[in-house]
């Protein structure tokens, strides 16, 4: 998988990803990290809604990520509760050196499926792993969790960088796998000449159009 910058390439696909978790799970750090490489010690906390995209390259295909970092407070909700629309895939994220924020992940996948499609691609990720002193969730709780949900599963740190590119990658690849499977059956369908009624066959998980006037509809400010 190869990564571009913003100017490089015009991309085949868009694809809305978004990250979900408690306040201060580090869900910013980890799309700073994979975005620009970047870690904030001492970030604050998202208000309302922020996005970040960024460029790879599967199978010879341009996929643009387009990244929404939303709010974990819960006086946020309804502001960014519309955000979750057209989504494709999630990183739901929890800290674990406090079993709180993972006590909490039944509750996210709740809004999550509420707000967005159900086949959202989502991946349950275990951040700030560097602090093995302080764990309080166990690799195995997090995976049998993941397991019962039917989720990808992955433990990261943002401030070392651990399996940061890994957690998006997955999402991403798996986002592409899925439309690249509907493509080949509509070209099925298309051979056996069964249409839609609208004479179409409709494969792209979102259209790029509609991400693209929701960001510009986003409020992509922090404090």
């Amino acid at each position: 998988m190869a990564f571009y910058s913003e100017e490089e390439k015009t991309e085949d696909y868009l694809f809305k990803i978004v990250l979900i978790g408690d306040s201060a799970v580090g869900k910013s750090n980890l799309l700073a990290r994979f975005a620009r490489d970047e870690f904030y010690p001492n970030s604050k906390s998202t208000i309302g809604v922020e996005f970040q995209t960024q460029k790879m390259e599967i199978n010879g295909k341009e996929i643009k990520a387009q990244i929404w970092d939303t709010a974990g407070q819960e006086r946020f909700r309804a502001v960014t509760s519309a955000y979750y629309r057209g989504a494709v895939g999630a990183l739901v994220v929890y800290d674990i050196s406090r079993r709180p924020t993972f006590d909490s992940i039944g509750r996210w996948l709740n809004e999550l499926h509420t707000h967005s499609d159900m086949n959202v691609v989502t991946i349950l990720v275990g951040n700030k792993c560097d602090l093995k002193d302080g764990r309080e969730v166990g690799t195995a709780e997090g995976k049998a969790l993941a397991e019962a949900q039917g989720l990808f599963f992955i433990e990261t740190s943002a401030l070392d960088s651990s399996n940061v590119t890994n957690a998006f990658q997955t999402v991403v690849k798996e986002i592409y796998n899925i439309l690249s499977r509907k493509v080949m059956i509509s070209e099925e369908h298309k051979k056996d000449g069964r249409w839609m009624e609208n004479g179409r066959s409709t494969v792209v998980l979102h259209g790029k159009e509609e991400v693209e006037e929701e960001a510009k509809r986003g409020s992509c400010c922090s404090s």
